[in-house]
C-alpha cells in the first residue's frame, strides 16, 4: 500500500521539478522477471527509478538503511520497508549468500529487481567493477538483464548539501541482455565474472562513463585514507609552525655564572 501511496505522490513531485528525461521505457518487459542493472551515482537513484517506471521495481538496500536510531532512523526505515526495499548484509560470506536469497525470490515471484552492480555509489562519476552476485542472480533465474543508467542525479544533493538542487534528470533503459546461453554454469566463477563485465561494458556503453577496474568501495576507502593522512601532514605541519624557530638565549645558550 505505501508503495502505492509512494507512487501517487513522490513520482508527480518529481516530475514537477526534476521533469526526468526517460529513454527506453519500452525496453522492460510488460510481466515476468528481470533485473534492473544500474549504476549508482546518487541516494535518489532508489526514488526516480521506481517512481517513472510502471511496474513495481524492489532495490535490495543496504543494512544501514534500516538499522538507524532515534526518530530519523526509524522513520527512514520504515519508509524504506514501506516502499518494498529489502535490506541486505554486504559484509560477505553467508550475508551474500542471503542477499542472493532475497534477490531470487523476488524474481521468483515474477517481479522487477533493481541491483547496483558496483555495490555502492561511485565516489566520482566513475563507473567501477561489478560484483557478481548479478551474474549468479541471472544465471540461476534465466531472467533477462537489462542495463539502466541514471544521468546527472549526483549534482541534485552532493555530499554536504541541505537543499537539493532543482534541475533535469535523465534515465536510460537498454535492451535486455539474454544469457541462456551459460544456462547451469552459475557456480563457474570465471563464467560469473564475464557475465559480469559484459553487463558493466553494456552500462559503460550506455552512461559515457568512464569504467575503473576497481571496486568502489575501495576506491572509497583509498580516498578516505588519502584524505587521512593529507589531514594528518597538514596538522603536523601546524604545529612544526607553531613551535617556530628556537630564539636566542634559550636553552642551547649558556647562562651567565652567578
Amino acid at each position: 500500500m505505501f508503495y502505492r501511496l509512494m507512487k501517487a505522490i513522490v513520482a508527480p513531485l518529481l516530475r514537477l521539478f526534476f521533469r526526468p528525461e526517460v529513454e527506453g521505457r519500452e525496453n522492460i518487459p510488460e510481466r515476468g522477471p528481470a533485473i534492473l542493472a544500474s549504476n549508482h551515482l546518487s541516494f535518489s537513484d532508489s526514488f526516480f527509478l521506481p517512481a517513472m517506471v510502471t511496474r513495481r521495481v524492489t532495490f535490495l538496500a543496504k543494512m544501514d538503511y534500516f538499522t538507524g536510531r532515534g526518530v530519523k532512523g526509524r522513520l527512514t526505515a520504515a519508509f524504506f520497508r514501506g516502499v518494498g526495499q529489502l535490506p541486505v548484509d554486504r559484509t560477505g560470506g553467508t550475508a551474500s549468500e542471503a542477499a542472493l536469497q532475497a534477490g531470487l525470490k523476488v524474481l521468483g515471484q515474477d517481479q522487477l529487481l533493481g541491483i547496483y552492480p558496483e555495490g555502492t555509489r561511485s565516489p566520482d562519476g566513475r563507473l567501477y567493477r561489478g560484483k557478481t552476485g548479478i551474474a549468479r542472480m541471472a544465471l540461476e533465474s534465466g531472467a533477462p538483464v537489462l542495463p539502466v543508467v541514471m544521468i546527472d542525479t549526483e549534482k541534485i544533493q552532493p555530499p554536504g548539501k541541505v537543499i537539493p538542487k532543482i534541475m533535469r534528470v535523465g534515465i536510460k533503459i537498454g535492451e535486455p541482455l539474454d544469457f541462456s546461453r551459460y544456462e547451469g554454469m552459475e557456480d563457474d566463477r570465471f563464467i560469473l565474472r564475464s557475465v559480469t563485465d559484459e553487463i558493466m561494458y553494456a552500462l559503460m556503453e550506455l552512461s559515457g562513463q568512464e569504467y575503473v577496474d576497481v571496486y568502489a568501495a575501495d576506491a572509497k576507502k583509498a580516498v578516505a585514507e588519502a584524505r587521512k593522512q593529507a589531514a594528518a601532514a597538514e596538522k603536523a605541519a601546524k604545529e612544526k609552525r607553531g613551535a617556530g624557530p628556537d630564539e636566542p638565549g634559550d636553552a642551547d645558550e649558556p647562562k651567565p655564572e652567578a
